[in-house]
């Protein structure tokens, strides 16, 4: 059995859209995971932290036979071989990946709460993901519902970086 999962990548120190190359290859890589749309690259202000570098942002759809459990596992494993330290919450990293739905399953558990419990707040989440999959219900409200109801948050798709994560991805396939 498969589940649609959503997931959101970030990340604002080193090269964020090389992390977002190599976590995605790390993820189509995985026997248990098929990438069914990827977003473009978004420029976005910090959250959170405001002192801080500007944001990158995506958001990938996969289809996969993991557990939630098992997926977030992949997801920290990735983020921990992009050399992610846990410093300071809503802190600077080079790359972080949320899972953001998973099916139409609520989890609320220690360490795992899907859908992501501040979704509805986050224009830098909700843009990417109301660009590959507008009509994912969250809470009774479509993503682009959602989406269109948060100011813009200073949130902008970035053509040069997406344009780049192409690339990046068509090289390491050959």
């Amino acid at each position: 059995m498969t589940v649609e999962a959503a997931l959101g990548l970030g990340g604002n120190l080193g090269d964020p859209v090389a992390a977002f190359a190599a976590a995605l290859a790390r993820l189509r890589a995985h026997a248990g995971i098929e990438l069914k749309a990827v977003s473009s690259v978004w420029r976005t202000a910090p959250w959170g932290k405001l002192d801080q570098p500007e944001f990158r942002n995506m958001a990938v759809l996969v289809e996969t036979s993991l557990s939630a459990e098992d997926l977030l596992a992949l997801c920290l494993a990735i983020e921990r071989e992009s050399g992610r330290e846990r410093r300071e919450r809503w802190g600077p990293r080079t790359l972080d990946i949320d899972i953001l739905t998973y099916g139409d399953e609520a989890i609320d558990r220690p360490g795992l709460q899907v859908p992501h419990p501040r979704i509805a707040e986050r224009a830098f989440v909700l843009a990417p993901l109301a660009e590959i999959a507008p009509e994912i219900m969250i809470g009774g409200r479509s993503v682009a519902t959602l989406r269109a109801a948060i100011a813009s948050q200073d949130v902008s798709r970035d053509a040069d970086d997406s344009a780049r994560l192409k690339d990046q991805q068509a090289d390491q396939r050959g």
